[in-house]
């Protein structure tokens, strides 16, 4: 580092007073909101004690935790007090910049409940780097952004590379907005939000945090290095937990929607039941719109039965496009890597057929995840490819182009329309060689008892035909035949023919 050993140390050293409080922001980057899904209307923050803060070095990973997550960040350190003053005054209560590292045990996350307490709080989870005076470096940055740059790095693999342009909220803004209730006193901590890039590191991983210069050159860094703790935690309160929340919010997932769970008989019964057998039973009880039209198979001999993880696609637009593929992983990513056992993802294409949606490599993934299929109203590619895997896919044309040529991945777990149905995450999803099915989840339980009856019927009705039966009497079966139907389906070989 250029200026590293020169400058002053981030915490109670060399001039720059000790903090009474280290305040976080929640999302304040444009490539983050973009990977969250969300774009803030306003910051929002949280609170981490100065016992979190350390000069780097060893980083503490507790026994039993597995999603220790790594976010590189400006510090903006405070060099007077602030309290009551607008946006334009704040620039002048700005003391020093430095490289930090909001670290964070997600296994902790459910036992927060939104404090961050015990996830981020923990000693030594705020590695700051050495201070820089700030006014020299704002204003390089207001001339030129690329004065001020933020890269972090695992064990020297480029994961975050920013400049202030990519800031949703200024940090005077910041200041303006905390001032207004809380009073800022000269050495407190802003960590000013993450870019696109954090994630999961592991003991052994080196995480670099740096402040670099127009001219490429480090300013200031701070290195820190994963260790396991080599003591077990002792149990007198919350344990580490990898629950599917933190696990999705520490890999950049989403969480799965909640859902209602069918019995294993209900799912055995929606695997051999036609979807024309549930297209009517959904009609009896006054829901239509329900099959998905002109979608095809890529293997009809499967069948398809699973819970719908839903993924939006809009129109593509270039700047837009550009802009989230530089943010990190996007919408269609994150869906694969979310989607689990038992669960189908289905897109919303709008129809559109002049690109892919998914090809064979993620349709890959999502199989060895477990996924239960994919369904989606515009193209896939490599087909041939997709075929050949034990994945129920359900698709309405080939098509080799990518899907950046026509789609925007932009969000998960919505309500979509699919093949002009409507979709809610959590729906179950039933397909056949004819095509698939939507039932509310509500329903799906007690739809599959009625419909595995109503099949029985109809092959009893259909062996009849065959053998050179007339249809009355059969279909529907009218109280005359029942009799005869009963006998049948005691005769003992019912569930071999129906299987």
């Amino acid at each position: 580092m250029s200026a590293a050993g020169s400058a002053a140390t981030a915490t109670g050293a060399g001039g720059v007073p000790a903090p009474t409080k280290v305040i976080g922001v929640h999302v304040n980057y444009r490539s983050r909101a973009a990977q969250r899904g969300r774009m803030p209307s306003e910051p929002s923050y949280f609170l981490k004690p100065p016992s979190s803060i350390s000069a780097g070095g060893e980083l503490v990973r507790p026994q039993g935790a597995e999603l220790l997550v790594f976010e590189g960040e400006i510090a903006v350190i405070l060099g007077s007090r602030a309290r009551g003053v607008r946006p334009e005054q704040a620039r002048d209560c700005i003391g020093w910049l430095a490289p930090a590292g909001d670290f964070g045990v997600q296994d902790f996350r459910w036992a927060d409940r939104g404090s961050n307490v015990l996830a981020k709080g923990q000693d030594g989870l705020t590695p700051i780097g050495p201070a820089l005076p700030a006014g020299p470096l704002l204003a390089a940055a207001e001339l030129d952004s690329a004065a001020l740059r933020l890269i972090t790095t695992v064990n020297g693999s480029v994961r975050q590379d920013a400049t202030l342009d990519d800031l949703i909220f200024g940090f005077e803004q910041l200041i303006a907005d905390l001032a207004r209730l809380i009073t800022l006193e000269p050495g407190d901590v802003i960590l000013t939000g993450t870019p696109a890039g954090a994630g999961v590191v592991e003991p052994g991983d080196v995480v670099e945090i740096a402040l670099h210069g127009a001219g490429g050159e480090p300013l200031s860094a701070v290195r820190s290095t994963v260790v396991e703790a080599a003591e077990p935690l002792a149990p007198y309160g919350a344990m580490p937990k990898a629950t599917d929340e933190a696990r999705a919010f520490a890999l950049g997932t989403e969480a799965p929607p909640a859902r209602t769970p069918l019995t294993a008989e209900a799912l055995t019964a929606l695997a051999r039941v036609s979807t024309a057998t549930l297209t009517v039973q959904l009609n009896r009880r006054g829901i239509e719109t329900t099959f998905l039209s002109g979608l095809r198979p890529s293997r009809p001999d499967l069948r398809l039965v699973g819970y719908a993880r839903t993924l939006r696609y809009v129109a593509v637009r270039a700047d837009v496009r550009e802009a989230l593929k530089a943010g990190g992983p996007d919408a269609q990513k994150r869906a694969v890597e979310a989607v689990g056992p038992g669960e189908v993802l289905v897109i919303e294409a709008r129809g559109e057929t002049r690109a892919g949606t998914i090809g064979d490599i993620l349709a890959a993934r999502m199989h060895a995840r477990g996924a239960a299929g994919i369904v989606t109203d515009g193209g896939v590619r490599d087909t041939p490819g997709v075929a050949e895997l034990e994945l129920p896919t359900y698709f309405r044309c080939a098509n080799a182009s990518s899907l950046w040529n026509a789609h925007i991945p932009l969000e998960l777990d919505v309500p979509i329309t699919c093949a002009g149905v409507l979709v809610m995450p959590g729906d179950v999803i039933v397909g056949d060689a004819e095509g698939v099915v939507v039932l509310p989840a509500q329903l799906a339980e007690e739809i599959a008892r009625e419909a595995a009856q109503v099949e029985l019927r109809e092959q009893f009705a259909l062996e009849r035909v065959r053998s050179g039966e007339p249809v009355a009497g059969l279909y529907p079966l009218s109280e005359e035949r029942r009799g005869e139907f009963e006998a049948w389906l005691a005769s003992g070989d019912v569930e071999e023919r129906s299987s």
